[in-house]
């Protein structure tokens, strides 16, 4: 093979299931690159990656986490993103900033639909990517089933580049298919290149010319070689293999054992020699190759001690310290490694740095020279739990909404709305997402709040029409208080919402004043009879009479408010549950399961089809109450795997009636009594 001319630096992306080993993989690659040289283990708190505390306390990537480092003369910056689905908006950000992704995963079948939803981010934006099937050397590992099991879910083929050498159940070493040698693995070390044994070169020969064949379905010589039985040069193969990648087109796969340091001098050879250059990345991402300084901000973080830092990838220029950008000066220029910023001077064209101080700047923002054909940034995951929030020290208020609304900043996939009852709703992608949000407002904000579950906004109407007298006297001395009014009150149909009609005549009501009769009777549909405000009704200000000089804008106020108070228990009120449609979205096996939850959420299935352009998967259509919505997401990961997932939209309201519609009353007495 010839040697390679020098690149400039790049960017590769860890992805992958939980659990599969990314930040392990990033130890070895920067043990076999000389960055560090000891490998940190996960459980001993010991590694680059996963520095922070809400990481180490749940041995489990939370966050991004970066690394730079040098191999045979190059740049590499490593992104090891989080495996776990409540974290995958930071996966899908820093994707986007990178010229290849490592697909972590294990040699299980049963978990290989766990690499779904990030093959599918993968494909549908062509970005190049490898399989890396860690932990090869567990007991009882099954590498073609994986296989098998992995191309089921996967768009694109599945190139074997390797195959195993095994010595009983263990596998020691490998067969590169392209070169044709043979290596046994040595932990701390590069291989050591053997022989091919004798029992695997029959193996070796045909799942070379399988792998010859996939890349000759892009490449009409190679095909034509094959076709003459003429064996291809070595050059050919590898530039057939590093075009295809760098197409998306097809998926080469490795394994190894990252925390054995088995395959991984192999596996950044062939990151080396495959993985596409910046420029390239950067005509695929729709930027021109001429034009001025341009970066592309893929992550945001505010740290306590450097203030905002917006995470970037040059593609274009070079860019200083105090460098003017998007209207801002950089404070601060900054390379990364594990959750250390270390200040340098300049950054370049394919370098993975932070820039300090660039408050109005947001994630996907592209910096410098404007590009307008830019591929357009992945939409925020939709948010699929919920807290409500509030400080736990009073006048803490404003500070708590300012701290969310940087939290909110860095992960887009972090939701803050104020609820219909005076709620701060912090919505995410699942329990650990929000979790992690809260220790964060305690270690970075100094704030500790108090959670609970969202009051769920029930509504209540009427199904039977009164005719109500109110009157509000007063007398203390000077003027007095004096308004009356009769009121007509009337169901509308659902949605209707409410209808104030004035039939007044002659006066009996002056004209001024009817505005305050709507005012009234309006400030006591906010809570009805039962507590929650009230819809779908009109009220009708038929009579009345008025004092000369005791008549007033409250007088009539509180005369409307008399009479609906009184009238409202009359018009057999009933409460109104909000529904939600909900599609759920679950491989075709877990289909069933997906309805049976429904089914025991007082749901009503809609019907289910097949999931547009997931092969695969399916989508079940529900009508679930918004009260049992809570964790359904918790649910449906643990009977899924962890990929199933929903979305949802408000429908419609719903009559509650029998226990469960008293026992929400009853919560709704008792939360009124202690506000």
């Amino acid at each position: 093979m010839t040697a390679k001319s020098p690149s400039l630096p790049r960017a590769c992306a860890l992805v992958g299931p939980f659990a599969s080993g990314k930040t392990s993989l990033l130890e070895a690659l920067l043990l076999a690159s000389g960055s560090i040289t000891r490998q940190g283990r996960i459980k001993d708190g010991t590694t680059v990656g996963d520095s922070s505390a809400e990481a180490r306390a749940r041995f489990m990537s939370v966050e991004p986490n970066i690394a730079t480092t040098t191999y045979l003369g190059e740049s590499w910056s490593f992104i090891d993103c989080p495996g776990s689905v409540e974290f995958q908006q930071d996966a899908y950000n820093a994707l986007m900033a990178v010229d290849a992704a490592i697909v972590v995963c294990e040699p299980d079948p049963a978990r290989a639909v766990m690499v779904a939803p990030v093959l599918k981010f993968l494909d549908e934006r062509k970005i190049p990517h490898i399989l890396f099937v860690n932990k090869i050397d567990a007991a009882g590992t099954r590498l073609k089933e994986t296989l098998d099991a992995l191309q089921a879910v996967s768009d694109r083929p599945l190139i074997m580049r390797e195959i195993p050498i095994r010595e009983g159940d263990a596998v020691t070493g490998y067969i590169d298919l392209v070169s044709e040698r043979a290596y046994k693995y040595r932990p701390g070390q590069t291989s050591q290149m053997i022989k091919i044994p004798d029992a695997l070169k029959s193996e070796e020969a045909l799942a070379r010319q399988e792998l010859l064949e996939h890349l000759a379905d892009f490449d009409d010589h190679l095909m034509e070689e094959l076709l003459e039985d003429i064996q291809p040069p070595t050059d050919e193969v590898y530039a057939d293999l590093g075009k295809d990648l760098a197409e998306d087109l097809i998926v080469p796969v490795f394994f190894g054992s990252a925390e054995n340091d088995g395959g991984i001098h192999r596996l950044f050879k062939a990151l080396r020699h495959d993985v596409p250059d910046p420029g390239v990345t950067a005509a695929r991402l729709g930027i021109q190759s001429s034009g001025g300084p341009l970066a592309q901000v893929f992550k945001t973080v505010h740290a306590a001690h450097t203030g905002k830092l917006s995470f970037v990838r040059v593609w274009r220029g070079e860019f200083t310290d105090n460098q003017t950008v998007g209207g801002s000066r950089i404070g601060g220029l900054y390379a990364m490694t594990g959750g250390t910023p270390t200040k340098t001077a300049k950054a370049a064209s394919g370098e993975l740095v932070a820039f300090g101080r660039l408050d109005p700047v947001a994630t996907g923002d592209a910096l410098g020279s404007d590009e307008p054909g830019l591929a357009p940034w992945p939409e925020p995951l939709k948010p699929l739990f919920a807290f409500a929030l509030e400080a736990e020290k009073k006048g803490d208020d404003v500070k708590l909404t300012g701290a969310l609304a940087k939290l909110s900043e860095e992960d887009p996939s972090l939701g803050l709305e104020h609820g219909e009852f005076g709620e701060l709703v912090l919505r995410g992608q699942g329990e650990i997402h929000l979790q992690v949000a809260i220790d964060r407002l305690r270690s970075r904000f100094n704030m500790q709040v108090v959670t609970k579950k969202p009051t769920v906004p029930y509504k209540e109407t009427i199904r039977k029409a009164v005719s109500v007298h109110g009157r509000h006297k007063k007398q203390s001395g000077g003027h007095g208080q004096f308004g009356d009014v009769h009121l007509d009150i009337a169901p509308l149909p659902r949605g209707q919402g409410f209808h104030f009609i004035d039939k007044i005549v002659g006066g009996v009501v002056p004209r001024q004043y009817i505005p305050s009769v709507e005012h009234g009777v309006a400030e006591f549909l906010h809570q009805g009879p039962f507590g929650f405000p009230v819809v779908d009704l009109s009220v009708t200000l038929t009579s009345g009479s008025y004092h000369a000089v005791d008549s007033s804008d409250m007088a009539f106020k509180t005369a409307a408010r008399i009479a609906m108070s009184e009238g409202m228990p009359q018009c057999d009120p009933v409460l109104l549950e909000p529904i939600l449609l909900v599609e759920i979205s679950v491989p075709a096996d877990f289909t069933a399961k997906a309805q049976r939850i429904v089914s025991g959420r007082r749901g009503q299935i809609l019907g289910f089809d097949a999931k547009a352009g997931w092969q695969g998967w399916d989508t079940v259509s529900a009508y679930l109450p918004q009260a049992e919505m809570d964790d359904l997401i918790v649910e449906l990961r643990s009977l899924t795997m962890g990929v199933g997932t929903f979305s949802w939209a408000f429908d419609h309201l719903q009559e509650l009636i029998g226990r469960v519609a008293e026992k929400v009353v009853e919560l709704r007495k008792q939360a009124l009594e202690n506000a």
